[in-house]
């Protein structure tokens, strides 16, 4: 699925893009966001699990600064820069949502609502300020702010919906099922609904997270959870290869950067 034209702004289109901090919407940029969901579900676990989940949480918080802190610096689009970027915000909303579980004891029925509320909360404030949702008009420091503060949102309420929809019966394979017809409906939504295509992209940016983690997680749990059991350690290493196999091949084709953009 590609929605690399439901997220372009019309007015000044070249100028925008050539600012843009942000890929182009390509079917690399869906497979590369699925796979760091994984990845960063599988990340953090292993790293709670190897340090304890205080040491693990500030690891992470640490990381997701210094590449946030890079990615802000840059004055373009970098592949190598925004992947690290969205891989580090995987990790850490991966944390943020079960330190309210774990840590907190909070219920997933709780914290899903909650994270959904914050990621409404972002939207408003973004749109009241810039007037806008779309990706394609990150082209300043402020919107550059609500655009990360909308993507860990994501990341956050994703992961707390995946995992309580893999404890109340369906299991991490039902919920990859689930949230893989799921991630179509925006799409067709948009197609034939008359579903906005700003809309439609964030609805189906919400939903890579909770399919990218169930199907990690569906690898690397035991088998008496209904898993692979693959270990959290190999299957990270293997999302890990994957998302650097893409990333070097956008990196070195360009293909998620438009060709008007400045080199």
């Amino acid at each position: 699925m590609t929605m690399d034209h439901l997220t372009h702004d019309r007015p000044s289109r070249r100028i925008r893009h050539a600012a843009s901090k942000v890929p182009e919407v390509t079917v690399y940029f869906w497979i590369i966001k699925v796979l760091t969901t994984g990845m960063g579900e599988t990340a953090s676990d292993f790293l709670a699990h190897a340090f304890g989940p205080i040491p693990a949480v500030g690891l992470g918080g640490v990381a997701l600064v210094a590449a946030l802190a890079v990615q802000f610096a840059v004055r373009r689009y970098v592949a190598w820069v925004y992947w690290t970027a969205i891989v580090m915000v995987s990790v850490f909303g991966t944390m943020a949502a079960d330190v309210l579980h774990v840590g907190l004891g909070v219920p997933y029925a709780l914290s899903t609502p909650f994270f959904m509320a914050v990621l409404a909360a972002v939207f408003v404030l973004w749109y009241r300020s810039e007037g806008t949702l779309s990706i394609h008009s990150i082209h300043t420091r402020r919107r550059e702010v609500f655009y990360w503060a909308t993507v860990l949102a994501t990341f956050a309420l994703g992961t707390a919906c995946g995992d309580l929809t893999a404890t109340i019966g369906l299991g991490y394979l039902g919920s990859a099922f689930l949230y893989g017809a799921a991630i179509a409906v925006p799409y067709l939504a948009h197609r034939w609904g008359g579903l906005n295509a700003v809309a439609a992209f964030w609805a189906a940016y919400v939903l890579t997270r909770p399919l990218g983690a169930s199907v990690a997680d569906w690898m690397a749990v035991g088998h008496q959870r209904g898993g692979l059991d693959w270990g959290l350690g190999p299957v990270t290493l293997a999302w890990t290869v994957a998302i650097l196999g893409f990333v070097g091949y956008l990196a070195v084709s360009r293909k998620d950067v438009r060709r008007d953009a400045p080199a």
